[in-house]
């Protein structure tokens, strides 16, 4: 009985370490691959807005909810931009 109580406790001990790298390997991967400031972001998305032929319903926008530059087009009246692309950068 005692076997299996140390037996359970390391399978236990085991799925914990592995759980707690894959939530530290996952923060990490968001983190590196973020631009290191809004303003990298922002040039980043004119850059791109610079790209586009047919700009003129085009146009770059900061999110301060969510910590992003927003690539996004104009839609008609009363409908929503559409989001072409997001730059997410570092915030703290």
């Amino acid at each position: 009985m005692k076997d299996i109580f140390i037996l359970l406790m390391k399978i236990i001990g085991l799925i914990t370490q592995i759980l707690l790298s894959l939530v530290l390997i996952v923060l990490l991967t968001y983190w590196f691959f973020a631009y290191n400031s809004a303003f990298e972001a922002d040039r980043a998305c004119h850059s791109l807005l610079s790209t586009y032929t047919n700009s003129i319903n085009l146009g770059c926008d900061h999110d301060t909810e969510t910590h992003k530059w927003i690539l996004y087009e104009n839609q008609e009246d009363e409908v929503s931009a559409k989001v072409i692309k997001r730059f997410r950068y570092r915030f703290l």
